[in-house]
């Protein structure tokens, strides 16, 4: 574990039992991209009024294109935004297309701009410093069914005080969902889900 986990914090102490999300809970997904390590994808939502971000869904997988992951991540919701890093901007050597239009191109609600915090900054450890505040103030949750996601928590440490970035595609996914965690939106009522599908509005 180096010189120790990046986020000392018990397992228990974040984990809950899964709930249905309360309609006026805004959601939120994050993306994590990749090829040899995995791409994964985390859906979140956001309780205002405790302010306590919970980590609900998560998805991994190794070298698959954006059509097979985007597919996996629709079910959860077409309608939820999806926050992305920054080499989201890479363009694609046959299509010419970013990775982040690969995807909004399979229909995900991909959002215009790369995960930044409010000031514009994205750096790793004020988010992972966050996530930790959050975590030490039960304002981070976890559903005891993201197995993947408390495998990496576990394992996340730092060589020589420095994070090491490995095995962390689920916690990089979800930082990202909590730096944009400000575009989060409600789901939309039946009747507005049902006149988009059928291109009304």
């Amino acid at each position: 574990m180096g010189s120790g986990r990046v986020f000392p914090v018990k397992q228990e102490d974040i984990e809950c039992d899964p709930f249905e999300i309360p309609r006026h809970w805004p959601q939120i997904n994050g993306l994590d991209f990749g090829w040899d390590h995995p791409t994964a994808a985390t859906n979140c939502a956001w309780d205002r009024d405790a302010d306590c971000f919970y980590v609900c869904k998560e998805y991994k997988k190794r070298e698959a294109t954006p059509v097979i992951h985007s597919a996996a991540i629709k079910p959860w919701g077409a309608w939820i935004p999806v926050s992305w890093p920054h080499d989201g901007l890479q363009h694609d050597k046959g299509s010419g297309e970013t990775l982040a239009e690969q995807y909004r191109d399979q229909e995900l609600e991909m959002l215009p701009e790369r995960a930044t915090f409010e000031d514009g900054s994205n750096g790793l450890e004020a988010g992972v410093m966050e996530m930790l505040d959050r975590m030490q103030t039960s304002r981070w949750k976890v559903f005891s069914t993201c197995q993947a996601w408390f495998a990496e928590f576990l394992l996340y440490h730092r060589i020589d005080g420095l994070i090491n970035p490995i095995k962390d595609d689920l916690l990089a996914a979800s930082r990202y969902a909590m730096m944009m965690k400000r575009h989060a939106i409600i789901q939309p009522s039946d009747a507005l889900l049902e006149a988009e599908d059928f291109g009304y509005v």
